[in-house]
């Protein structure tokens, strides 16, 4: 499969799964036996998410941020891998992992990894910046309270 057809995968990922609400094109793209691996402080998570855990997921997120759009910044690809780092964008505005609504609108930094063979996505390495989504939540102090001598 050729670079621009991998990225174009990743881009209806974003574009109509994300940015148009077309949560059926889930389907389309991603393998039944899809694996995510969450890069996080403290510790990785890798868990199954074919199409129906991606739609779940992305609904839990509407459901916190219903105006959430993504811009992609940069894309680049190699092999069967495309790398994409974006900027979520979105108003709080439900419950998001027990925090209630802010009304607050966050802008998340997000680095996407997505492994994809004939046409689907099968694996994916997803970094999202969540100290600063946090911050921006006020669950977290700001950088320069945690670490006033970094100032």
């Amino acid at each position: 499969m050729s670079l621009e057809r991998n990225k174009s995968v990743t881009r209806r990922f974003i574009e109509e799964i994300w940015n148009n609400r077309q949560l059926d094109v889930a389907d389309e793209i991603f393998a039944p036996d899809c694996i995510t691996h969450q890069l996080r402080s403290g510790g990785n998570l890798t868990m199954p998410r074919g199409p129906e855990a991606l739609k779940y997921h992305v609904t839990e997120w509407l459901s916190a941020f219903p105006d959430i759009h993504i811009v992609i910044e940069q894309m680049l690809a190699d092999a069967d891998l495309v790398m994409t780092q974006c900027v979520y964008q979105g108003t709080h505005s439900g419950i998001w992992n027990g925090v209630p609504p802010s009304g607050k609108v966050i802008t998340i930094q997000v680095s996407v990894v997505h492994r994809i063979v004939k046409g689907l996505i099968v694996e994916d390495w997803v970094l999202v910046d969540s100290l600063g989504l946090f911050q921006q939540l006020g669950v977290v102090p700001p950088t320069a309270e945690l670490f006033p001598q970094a100032s």
